[in-house]
């Protein structure tokens, strides 16, 4: 029987060990999607507990602490930083299954040296030992970020953000890591929100531009790409409920916005066709500009109203949404593509029976512009698991180019989450190293370290252009 976390963990067979240990562990970490605050690196942030930085906006472990039965108070409530601590430990301690309990112990190992198991029995334990270790300036945000091997960093950020501590880490000439903008417009293509009129008085103001057509909200948005692109930015990002295709003229467009102004009641269709016209004008100017365009999608979110009401979006009540379908998505790629302005894109589902479905509508629209100019995204938020990683890499393979792929992201709001990127490196290493070793490929050390490496780290770095 293996030890827990050994250092052989989740690695199989041998060629697995020499695949993680020879060429894996010795890549450094593009982390090129994530919603950690930039103004904590500018500061150079330190946290005062465990908890601070564990727990404080960590929807995955407030998913798990209600599924125990934990009280509201003990998780966004007003319980102090140790109360939380000591249910959330409670709560890991029989987690089995869940990733959540690899990642934590993973960091309590690589950041604290802590080699023991969380539970109500070492929580104390583990908190002075971790709240000790976080008290010294080895341990600031900074200082992590460094110690994990990270070289960038793509936050996600609204077009109205003024970048301003963007701007002050790049001219930090103490801090070499590189620390970039992600265009994220949902808000601005979001028309059927309450709070849509409100958002473009803040758009408008960002931009200089008085947004009162569609051309217009158009040449606001670009105005604010073009500001983004000179702090660096290389990617965009959207959330979608689903991939919708609804085309529709220019007229019928600024019809529908002018009704969106005049306040007036939009049909599901007519939103449908804006949001159109939105992407398409948006991947028109991500491919202007060389950006990649990367599409989250599958997600049903705030499905428990009264959570809703009382916590707001992004704590812990979204689920997966079954409709994707991808005759819609093959439709979008192809209308940028008809006129030669389909950017490089990343396409990810939450919902893991899309993963057939990505790969063969990715391999319509490569060409030799890029490697796998249209990426399969890493496996994201609900299948970030041992098996959730194995099936995406598995269909990717399958159906097209896994040595073209750009690997991991944390997805993360924590300073802390970098070994998920140590959990993703074991879990490739041990799925090429079950092929090798079942005889599926050929154990060529010198080709299979460079697919290793390569999706650990280069092929992030050829893709963006950083």
């Amino acid at each position: 029987m293996k030890s827990f976390l050994d250092q052989n963990f989740l690695l199989s067979n041998e060629t697995a060990i020499t695949l993680y240990e020879n060429y894996a562990s010795k890549m450094p970490i593009i982390d090129y999607h994530c919603h950690i605050n930039p103004k904590e690196i500018a500061l150079d942030h330190k946290y005062d507990n465990i908890a601070q930085v564990w727990l404080g906006g960590d929807h995955y472990k407030w998913k798990l602490m209600r599924s125990r039965g934990v009280d509201e108070y003990y998780i966004t409530g007003d319980a102090t930083d140790w109360e939380k601590f000591e249910k959330w430990a409670e709560t890991l301690s029989k987690a089995i299954g869940n990733p959540l309990y690899h990642w934590s112990h993973l960091e309590l190992q690589r950041y604290f040296d802590y080699h023991g198991v969380l539970n109500k029995n070492t929580a104390k334990e583990v908190w002075e030992l971790c709240n000790n270790k976080l008290a010294d300036s080895s341990m600031s945000v900074r200082n992590i970020i460094k110690k994990s091997k990270v070289t960038h960093i793509c936050t996600t950020d609204d077009p109205i953000d003024t970048l301003q501590w963007h701007k002050q880490i790049a001219e930090d000439p103490t801090f070499d890591v590189k620390v970039y903008p992600a265009f994220r417009p949902d808000k601005a293509m979001n028309l059927e929100k309450p709070e849509y009129p409100e958002y473009l008085a803040a758009l408008s103001k960002a931009s200089g531009i008085k947004i009162d057509s569609f051309t217009a909200l158009k040449e606001a948005l670009k105005n604010r790409m073009d500001f983004f692109h000179s702090r660096n930015c290389r990617l965009s990002d959207h959330g979608l409920d689903y991939i919708m295709y609804a085309p529709a003229s220019e007229e019928t467009i600024a019809a529908i916005f002018h009704k969106r102004l005049e306040n007036k009641p939009l049909s599901p269709l007519e939103i449908l066709q804006f949001k159109t016209a939105f992407m398409l004008f948006a991947g028109k100017e991500y491919h202007r500009l060389g950006w990649v365009m990367q599409l989250h999608y599958g997600c049903k979110r705030n499905n428990n109203t009264s959570a809703f009401t009382k916590l707001g979006p992004d704590t812990g009540y979204d689920c997966i949404n079954t409709y994707a379908p991808s005759s819609e998505m093959a439709d979008f790629l192809d209308a940028l593509n008809k006129t030669d302005e389909l950017p490089k894109t990343i396409i990810y589902s939450l919902n893991p029976a899309d993963n057939a479905v990505i790969d063969s509508i990715i391999g319509c629209f490569q060409d030799s512009t890029a490697v796998n100019k249209i990426q399969h995204g890493a496996a994201w938020w609900f299948n970030d698991h041992n098996q959730g990683m194995r099936a995406q890499m598995t269909s990717l393979a399958n159906l097209g180019y896994l040595a073209g792929f750009v690997g991991m992201l944390t997805d993360s709001r924590s300073f802390l989450s970098y070994p998920r990127h140590e959990y993703f490196r074991r879990i490739l290493c041990d799925l090429l190293g079950g092929w090798v070793e079942n005889g599926e490929y050929p154990q060529d050390y010198d080709t299979l370290g460079e697919i290793v490496q390569d999706i650990c780290y280069n092929n992030a770095i050829r893709y963006f252009g950083f």
